[in-house]
């Protein structure tokens, strides 16, 4: 098999917002974790992407563009902020192959060496897995590669790591956001692009599904940690897992994400923190909506949150992927080499209603909320 042919959607309708680029050159790259199940669903051969040539290709070896977008962060209103560290490949069957942690890109900040610790990539991989597996709307994680270097964290040096992860699609609040700064034409281009008759129907299926989702968060006791709105997808699917964690006892001020000093993005908070999000959407629309549709469609909001949060029960998964028990199999697969751990711990939370898919993790928590602390990995 010769690489796929994949198209490059984004890139040919909003040129304005897609940047060529090329992924850095790794020494040693090398699958650590392969998806097969969905490499099928792609119309991809596993047995091709382990061979030297598909492991190139999922480093990036062919190049790809990396994506322009605004979004609040932690607040603050930043205008363009875009893929620092992400090359998207392109698009198959209806969902986008992205890079992430390839290395700089155009939109990369300054002193940013673009690149992704081996431990988040793994991180992202196994919870959004573990997400998928439960019935809540996620992009997903077709492999984790290591790159064969070694790279500078706050927590020292660790080994260098790429996620190749696929969505429906990565525009988000944020690209609603850049569009809305530079033109009406722009804006109503990525409306199209997003697969929306129009902004009405954007605005109010976009509210629809990111407070469906959250109430499934809630559920979970999954706390995102950055849920800036360049991390609130259009198409309801949870994306960016590099500081998430999880509260087994519900504790509303749950922090663990490092760079959430304030706990703006506590658990507890995430339901109110969705509303302002989709607000700051209703505000970028606007030029296309105007003010009495926009806020029509954001006073449903606490009776659509309501209906949600009644409607879905708190699910009854065997294995959940405890902060304990993720922490221990990537430090063990960072620091060792050793990834037996984290494979064992992803069997079992990809089968997250069967007893028997990993009873070695059954184990009393050694920790609950206590210091857990989650690193991105930038």
């Amino acid at each position: 098999m010769n690489a796929p042919d994949l198209a490059h959607t984004f890139a040919e309708h909003l040129p304005e917002m897609a940047v060529p680029g090329q992924a850095a050159t790794f020494p040693t790259p090398r699958i650590e974790v392969l998806n097969e199940p969905l490499a099928r669903e792609l119309g991809l051969d596993p047995t091709w992407l382990r061979t030297e040539e598909g492991t190139g290709w999922l480093a990036g070896a062919t190049g790809g563009h990396a994506t322009a977008y605004a979004g609040h962060q932690f607040g603050q209103f930043v205008p363009l902020l875009g893929d620092g560290r992400a090359l998207l490949l392109g698009d198959v069957t209806g969902h986008e192959i992205q890079l992430k942690g390839s290395g700089p890109t155009p939109f990369s900040r300054p002193g940013s060496d673009g690149l992704g610790a081996l431990g988040p990539m793994l991180r992202e991989h196994l919870v959004s897995e573990f997400m998928h597996a439960v019935g809540v709307p996620t992009t997903r994680s077709l492999a984790v590669l290591s790159t064969g270097q070694k790279i500078m964290r706050r927590q020292g040096v660790v080994p260098g790591g790429i996620e190749v992860r696929v969505a429906r699609s990565h525009l988000r609040v944020g690209s609603i956001q850049y569009a809305a700064m530079r033109s009406a034409t722009l804006l109503s281009s990525v409306v199209t692009a997003a697969g929306f008759s129009g902004p009405d129907e954007l605005l109010r299926e976009v509210i629809e599904r990111q407070l469906r989702l959250v109430a499934q968060w809630m559920r979970l006791g999954f706390v995102h940690g950055v849920m800036n709105t360049d991390n609130t997808t259009l198409s309801g699917e949870t994306i960016d897992y590099g500081p998430c964690a999880f509260t087994e006892n519900r504790n509303p001020s749950a922090v663990f994400s490092s760079i959430d000093v304030g706990g703006r993005y506590a658990f507890g908070n995430q339901p109110a923190v969705i509303a302002w999000n989709l607000t700051q959407l209703a505000e970028a629309l606007l030029p296309l909506i105007g003010e009495r549709a926009a806020q029509g469609a954001l006073s449903t909001i606490d009776e659509r949150w309501d209906h949600y949060w009644l409607s879905i029960p708190e699910q009854q998964p065997v294995f959940l992927p405890r902060n304990w028990m993720l922490d221990r199999a990537l430090t063990t697969a960072e620091r060792d080499g050793d990834l037996t751990p984290f494979l064992e711990l992803l069997a079992a939370v990809t089968d997250p209603f069967n007893p028997d898919a990993g009873p070695g993790w059954m184990a009393t928590p050694e920790s609950e909320d206590g210091q857990f602390i989650t690193y991105c990995g930038t």
